[in-house]
């Protein structure tokens, strides 16, 4: 799938091909570049770039608090490091949302359009740089071999396309143990990163009952502050990961937004 692949100081990368790019695609928390494949192969003669986030995949992970600020960071450098016919377009998925978020925010020369998946709200107010741990459901699936990683993601969500277990399951194994021993600092008010962006967004989000971040009512309050050109599509009986729950839909959506904007 990926025909170029490369490092970039502490961050691996990987490309559809030579040619310039395209989309990049940002990966949320525990998955990997890897977990874009499905998405990149549904739409052929696409130039994509995805980069696996420090401590995920095959990057590495700098000894440093772990910031949104960090992962916008670590994308221009990336970005800056291809070839590419001025800005690009950028995916991204949960983390990697609010990344593209704070890169699109700060880096117009660099993102001529941005879909957030599903990104966190954020939090309002003052935010420092704090512990935590390792999720209990990520140390329980990473204490699993390769094929129990893969049916447990099955069973968990049972209407994921086939091409997405492998990806995901592998990806969970790449996490950094060590990215816990990190202190991290939650991610301000996504509305306020969009009253900065003024590229066209595209937000897509899914059902809070079924675990989206986003809701109707927060996408609205998006639209209101949006500095730029903004759509919100909610797919229905979707959760946080839209593109795995409803892939026809998401595609639909991402595809139109990318036939207008790369």
């Amino acid at each position: 799938m990926f025909g170029v692949r490369g490092r970039t100081a502490h961050l691996a990368w990987y490309r559809t091909d030579e040619a310039p790019t395209e989309v990049l695609f940002l990966h949320g928390f525990s998955d990997s570049a890897q977990c874009w494949e499905p998405v990149i192969r549904a739409m052929p003669g696409i130039r994509a770039l995805a980069i696996d986030a420090r401590g995920h995949g095959e990057s590495g992970l700098p000894d440093e608090p772990v910031r949104y600020e960090s992962h916008r960071d670590d994308a221009a450098l990336v970005l800056s490091s291809q070839p590419q016919d001025g800005g690009i377009v950028v995916v991204g998925h949960s983390m990697g949302a609010m990344a593209a978020a704070h890169l699109a925010a700060s880096r117009p020369d660099l993102v001529r359009a941005v879909v957030l998946e599903d990104p966190p709200t954020g939090t309002p107010g003052d935010r420092s740089d704090e512990p935590w741990s390792e999720p209990n459901w990520l140390a329980e699936v990473r204490a699993l071999d390769l094929p129990s990683r893969i049916a447990k993601g099955q069973s968990n969500d049972p209407d994921w396309p086939d091409d997405e277990l492998e990806p995901w399951a592998v990806s969970k194994a790449q996490v950094n143990p060590h990215l816990f021993d990190l202190t991290f600092r939650d991610a301000g008010p996504l509305t306020d990163l969009l009253a900065e962006i003024t590229c066209p967004v595209l937000l897509i989000h899914g059902d809070t009952e079924r675990g989206s971040l986003i809701s109707t009512e927060y996408a609205d309050r998006c639209a209101q502050v949006a500095a730029g050109e903004f759509r919100a599509a909610h797919i229905a009986g979707a959760g946080h990961s839209v593109r795995r729950d409803k892939r026809p839909q998401y595609l639909a959506e991402l595809t139109t937004f990318l036939d207008r904007y790369r």
